[in-house]
C-alpha cells in the first residue's frame, strides 16, 4: 500500500498539485493520467523519494520495484546483474558475500558474516535469482545470449528493456513504472500486460498507450483542476464519469444561476416594500444557492487533421528486388531484406508491425526515400507526394530556428497568421511558437512535425512510431485524424488502439519472412491463432 498525506507541489508560483490525500491499495493497478505539464512524472518521482513535495508526507512499503530512466547509470555491469539490483537487499548481500570469498583469508568472525548473508540470499530467493532474472529478460525480449554482456553493449531500447526488468525483478510489495511501454514492441507489450495481470502488489503506471491501461487498470488516478482524483474502473470508464460529472455540474449552476436570477428580480421588486419577510427569506436561499466551483481543467488536445491537396493515381508504390543490409558493432553483417517486393494502391491503410529489429524503420525510410536501398527499384505513381514522420524525428528538425521560423519553410500560399494559428492548434500557443527548435521535447517535436505534415497536404503518409513521447490525449487526437485521412498511409506502431482503428492491411516481419494479410488488425490476430 502507498498513502500520500497532505502532498502539494509547486515550482514558483505554477501549482502541479495542491493537498493531495490517496490512498493507493494493495492488489489494484493504477493508471496516474493528465496532460503534459500536470506532474505524473514528478508525482512519481515524489513517491520513490527521487523528488521531495513542498508540503506532505508519502508512505512507501520497503520492497519497491522502480523503473528508473538512466540507461546510462549501469554501462559498467552485466546485463543478468543490472536486473538482481532490483532487489537491493539480495543485491547487497551477493556483493559483500563475494567479497569475502574473494579474501585471502576467511577469520571466524567473517565466516560468522558469511552465515548471516546467507540466510538473507535464501530469504530473498537468491538460489534461484539468476533464473528468474534471466526469464524476465527474455520475457522482454533479450535473448539469453546476451544476458552475461555488458550493458554498454546494448542499444539505448534494450537499455530502457533491462531497467523494466530490473523493476519488475524480487518480489516488490510496490511497483512504480514511468512509461513502462516505451521501447517495446506488440509482442512484449502484451507479455507485460500478462505479468502485470497477475501482479498482487501495488501498481502505479504512467502510460500514452490507452489500450494498455484498459488492459492493465483496476482504477485511474487523474491528475487535474490541481488536484489527484481517484477513479474506479478503466481509462475509458475514467473519461465518461470525469466528463458525466463535470456536465452534471455544469447544469446544477446553470439551474442555480437561472433561480438566483428570479430571487433577485423578485429582491429588487419588493425590497421597499411590505413583503420584507419574503425578501429576506429569498435573499436566505439566494445565499444557499451557491454554485459549485468549477476550476479550469489543464486538458489540452491538439487538433490534428491530414487532408488531401491532390490525390494520387490508382498505384501509389511499386518496389522490387529490394535488399539492404547493415554491419553491425562486431563486423558482421546482417541482411535486413533480400529480394524483397511490395505493391501499395490508393487508398490503402497499412500497419507495419513485428518485434523491435527486424527492419521495421528500415522498409518505411526506404519507401519514403531517406534510406537508400543496396538493390531493386521504388517507383512512385502518378502524382504521388509523399509525407514522412521518422522514428528518429528530432535530427529531421534544423536546429538554430524558432518552430515558427522552421514551419515557415514549409509554406507556400499561407499567411504567417494561418502558419501561428496552425502551430496554436498543435498546441504552440504564444510565446511557444518562438521557442528554439533544440529545445523542444520529444512530444514537442513530434507535434511540430506533424504541424509540417498538415500544412503540406500529402496523399501518402509514412509514419514511424508517431506515437512515441506524445500524451495520451495527442495520440488519441492522432488516431481520430488517422481515421478520417482520405489518402494511403503505412504507419509503424505499438499502439494497438492506432492499428485497430485505422489499418485496412497488416505487414508483420519475421526473422523467418514477410506475412502480408488483407484486414483489419482484429481479424488477423485471428487468422494466426
Amino acid at each position: 500500500m502507498i498513502t500520500v498525506s497532505n502532498v502539494t507541489k509547486q515550482y514558483g508560483s505554477k501549482l502541479l498539485f495542491e493537498n493531495v490525500t490517496v490512498t493507493f491499495s494493495d492488489g489494484n493497478r493504477y493508471g496516474l493520467t493528465g496532460p503534459n505539464g500536470a506532474g505524473k512524472s514528478t508525482f512519481m518521482k515524489i513517491l520513490y523519494g527521487e523528488e521531495e513535495s513542498s508540503t506532505g508526507h508519502i508512505g512507501v512499503p520497503k520492497k519497491l520495484g522502480v523503473l528508473r530512466q538512466d540507461q546510462f547509470k549501469y554501462d559498467s555491469y552485466r546485463i543478468l546483474d543490472t536486473v538482481l539490483m532490483g532487489n537491493e537487499a539480495l543485491w547487497a548481500a551477493l556483493e559483500e558475500r563475494e567479497k569475502i570469498y574473494n579474501a585471502p583469508e576467511i577469520t571466524d568472525e567473517m565466516g560468522m558474516r558469511l552465515a548471516e548473508l546467507e540466510m538473507v540470499v535464501a530469504e530473498e530467493n537468491g538460489y534461484v535469482a539468476e533464473q528468474e532474472a534471466a526469464e524476465i529478460l527474455e520475457g522482454i525480449g533479450i535473448s539469453e545470449e546476451k544476458h552475461t554482456n555488458p550493458m554498454s553493449s546494448l542499444p539505448t531500447d534494450l537499455k530502457f528493456r533491462v531497467l523494466l526488468a530490473q523493476a519488475l525483478f524480487g518480489g516488490p510489495e510496490a511497483l512504480l513504472l514511468d512509461e513502462p511501454t516505451n521501447y517495446l514492441d506488440l509482442g512484449s507489450i502484451k507479455w507485460l500486460e500478462d505479468r502485470l495481470l497477475q501482479y498482487r502488489g501495488t501498481l502505479v503506471v504512467i502510460s500514452h498507450d490507452k489500450h494498455f491501461l484498459n488492459t492493465v487498470c483496476t482504477h485511474i488516478a487523474d491528475i487535474d483542476y490541481e488536484t489527484i482524483i481517484i477513479y474506479p474502473g478503466d481509462y475509458d470508464n475514467m473519461v465518461a464519469a470525469k466528463v458525466a460529472t463535470r456536465s452534471r455540474i455544469e447544469a446544477e449552476n446553470k439551474e442555480k444561476s437561472k433561480k438566483v436570477a428570479q430571487l433577485q428580480e423578485f429582491v429588487a421588486r419588493f425590497a421597499a416594500g411590505t413583503r420584507s419577510s419574503q425578501v429576506q427569506s429569498r435573499k436566505k436561499e439566494i445565499g444557499r444557492l451557491e454554485q459549485t466551483e468549477l476550476k479550469k481543467s489543464n486538458i489540452q488536445r491538439p487538433y490534428i487533421r491530414f487532408d488531401v491537396k491532390k490525390q494520387s493515381g490508382r498505384e501509389v508504390i511499386e518496389a522490387t528486388g529490394l535488399a539492404k543490409s547493415y554491419v553491425q558493432d562486431d563486423g558482421s553483417t546482417k541482411e535486413v531484406y533480400t529480394n524483397y517486393a511490395i505493391c501499395i494502391g490508393r487508398g490503402e491503410r497499412i500497419a507495419v508491425i513485428g518485434n523491435n529489429g527486424v527492419g521495421k524503420s528500415t522498409l518505411l525510410g526506404m519507401l519514403a526515400g531517406a534510406v537508400t536501398p543496396d538493390s531493386g527499384s521504388i517507383k512512385y505513381g502518378h502524382e504521388v507526394s509523399v509525407g514522412y514522420f521518422p522514428q528518429d524525428y528530432k535530427q529531421g528538425i534544423q536546429h538554430g530556428l524558432t518552430a515558427l521560423r522552421w514551419l515557415e519553410l514549409f509554406k507556400t500560399d499561407e499567411t504567417i497568421e494561418e502558419v501561428r494559428g496552425l502551430l496554436g492548434r498543435m498546441l504552440f500557443s504564444g510565446d511557444q511558437a518562438e521557442k528554439l527548435t533544440e529545445k523542444l521535447s520529444g512530444g514537442e517535436s513530434a507535434r511540430l512535425i506533424m504541424a509540417k505534415l498538415m500544412l503540406e497536404n500529402d496523399n501518402f503518409l509514412i509514419l514511424d512510431e508517431p506515437t512515441n513521447h506524445l500524451v495520451l490525449e495527442s495520440v488519441i487526437a492522432l488516431s481520430e485524424a488517422l481515421e478520417k485521412y482520405q489518402g494511403t498511409l503505412v504507419v509503424v506502431s505499438h499502439d494497438r488502439d492506432l492499428i485497430t482503428d485505422c489499418a485496412t492491411r497488416i505487414i508483420e516481419l519475421t526473422p523467418d519472412g514477410v506475412v502480408d494479410y488483407l484486414g483489419t488488425y482484429e481479424e488477423y490476430l485471428d487468422a494466426v491463432k
